[in-house]
């Protein structure tokens, strides 16, 4: 009878621990999501911004060297990220294809305009940059018209600055939502215990002595829940960077081992911690408040 008995309490502490763990470990692994998104925020906020470009419309007598001029300019200038040349058939290629119709055929002629999409670097994709860029390229001879979308422009800038700031906001809120979280586990596991502890200090247990092996039990559910979220984290950062290899998840390793060193390092503090205080709690209470 005792023996099956003690089978048992093993399996429900067994059960206990794995309960621990996988907590530790789903908190661990969402922290470590949201780390990775702050870690990103600036890739990906510049990643939008580099989709902006602004269309240069070239003259109709402009020749091909004087385009090919500009073209060799702007490659060299400090805020060109790429540029795109596109003829004026091209252009009508591609505008029958969005319309569905062909309007040549009732004007009888392309009205259109060869043209050069420039593509700026994320730190020059601002209102005021922007419009300093559109200022030097109406000043070239070849150069009929700069058009691009300013509203948008300053829609992306401001969307940008709100949802960082959320980010960060959020990051904050649920670091403290996943040491809460860790934290109560860890005092369950405790108080499934709270009997063992009393008993061991009737018997004349210091506390320190007492407290020990929950402190060093908890750790060690910390490092596992740790490593089974590393684990997790490090296959989802896999499958992040092969579907979005634009954003190079991969590429600052710097800052992802102090990221995924952080997230172990906080689950073992975390659950040193609350195995503390918890077992200090119960150290405290007297016998009587046990079944409370």
């Amino acid at each position: 009878m005792s023996t099956s008995f003690e089978k048992y309490q093993k399996r429900k502490l067994k059960s206990s621990y794995f309960s621990v763990i996988l907590s530790i470990a789903f908190v661990l692994f969402m922290l470590g999501l949201f780390g990775l998104l702050v870690l990103n925020t600036k890739k990906i906020s510049d990643y939008f911004k580099e989709q902006a470009s602004i269309t240069i419309f070239l003259k109709d007598e402009a020749d091909s060297q004087e385009v090919k001029n500009l073209q060799t300019l702007l490659k060299s200038e400090a805020f060109t990220k790429s540029i795109i040349y596109i003829s004026k058939e091209e252009a009508a290629e591609i505008a029958k294809k969005e319309n569905g119709e062909d309007f040549m055929e009732f004007l009888g002629y392309n009205p259109l305009k060869n043209a050069i999409d420039l593509y700026l670097k994320a730190d020059y994709v601002s209102t005021e940059k922007m419009a300093e860029i559109e200022n030097e390229l109406v000043k070239n001879n070849v150069v009929h018209e700069v058009s691009y979308d300013k509203p948008l422009i300053s829609l992306l800038n401001e969307n940008i600055k709100k949802i960082s700031l959320w980010i960060l906001i959020f990051s904050g809120i649920f670091t403290f939502i996943a040491m809460l979280l860790i934290s109560n586990s860890i005092r369950l596991s405790v108080y499934a215990k709270r009997f063992t502890i009393k008993t061991m200090q009737m018997v004349g247990a210091t506390k320190r002595f007492i407290r020990k092996p929950f402190v060093l039990s908890s750790i060690k559910l910390g490092a596992l829940g740790s490593i089974v979220a590393l684990i997790a984290l490090a296959i989802a950062l896999y499958y992040l960077n092969k579907n979005f290899p634009q954003f190079g998840f991969l590429e600052n390793r710097e800052l992802l081992g102090i990221l995924f060193g952080s997230i172990f390092l906080l689950g073992i503090l975390i659950t040193w911690i609350s195995a503390f205080f918890a077992t200090q709690r119960f150290l405290n209470l007297r016998t009587d408040q046990l079944y409370y």
